[in-house]
């Protein structure tokens, strides 16, 4: 739990000789008001992450741990990552190689952060012959969903159909920054999360995929069922199997499952073939 340490202050005693008791007492008191701390906020403390450095899967391991890598099935499953501007300049022909067909990148966070590799990796992925998308980090408590809807589209988070074009992604995890619901109750939250999901369509046509850990949903939004029949689900749990989805959704579009893998860290499985992949770019 962090600590936030304060400045100690020492009042100076008042120059009270001749005034009544009284008068001293209330004097006394209003220096101790005087020098009493403000409440500290968030972004006070010290060890919390500058603003702008969270990445999807940021809280995975903390809150819901590690239990394994995903058991080998007969579905068909397609590779794919995710990146942010942590991992630099990516070696994209080694992930082609190593069987990765698509990729998400990190393009925006809040309205006050762009990745500063996004067209790198954005680009870098596309070249490659990946199918790929971007991905916004969401700050609920600094500014509405709509606008930040807006700030991703025109930072990066656009769709065309061109085939090779995910929809973009909302990353809907634990504040890295402070309070883990962002300090919204669950219906508060929900009502974030629809009028960034809402702006998004308007602008691009294309529902958005939502990114989120069942934990985390469970928590914050009061296990709310009612994207489920609009907005694919990536879910996030690193262990041999996706476990229980957030409530509404029968199935996974996608899911990370481990922050360790080759190359960047952050690698997934699409619920699906390639082929599938191409129709959800589609649209």
């Amino acid at each position: 739990m962090p600590v936030h340490r304060f400045e100690t202050l020492r009042p100076q005693r008042p120059h009270c000789a001749g005034l009544p008791l009284a008068a001293v007492l209330s004097l006394t008191f209003s220096l101790a008001l005087a020098v009493q701390p403000s409440p500290a906020s968030a972004d006070d403390y010290d060890d919390f992450p500058p603003r702008g450095s969270a990445y999807m899967g940021m809280g995975v391991v903390t809150h819901d741990g590690v239990h394994g890598l995903p058991l080998k099935t007969l579905a068909t499953q397609t590779e794919g990552v995710d990146v942010s501007s942590y991992q630099g300049n990516v070696d994209w022909s080694t992930l082609w190689n190593s069987g990765v067909k698509w990729a998400y990148t990190k393009g925006s966070e809040g309205t006050y952060y762009t990745n500063p590799y996004f067209a790198k990796q954005y680009n870098g992925s596309y070249d490659a012959g990946m199918i790929r998308g971007a991905y916004h980090f969401a700050t609920p408590d600094t500014t509405s969903g709509a606008t930040q809807a807006n700030f991703f589209v025109n930072n990066g988070g656009g769709w065309s159909r061109d085939g090779k074009t995910l929809p973009g992604a909302l990353d809907i995890e634990w504040n890295p920054y402070g309070d883990t619901c962002y300090g919204k109750s669950p219906s508060a939250m929900v009502a974030w999360i629809r009028d960034f999901l809402n702006q998004y369509k308007s602008r691009t046509g294309r529902d958005a995929v939502v990114y989120t850990a069942t934990s985390w949903w469970k928590q914050c939004t009061g296990n709310y069922s009612g994207f489920a029949t609009t907005n694919p689900l990536w879910i996030a749990r690193y262990a041999s199997t996706v476990g229980e989805l957030p409530a509404g959704w029968e199935f996974h579009s996608m899911w990370q499952y481990t922050s360790s893998g080759p190359t960047v860290g952050d690698h997934n499985k699409f619920n699906g073939p390639v082929d599938r992949l191409k129709v959800l770019a589609n649209g």
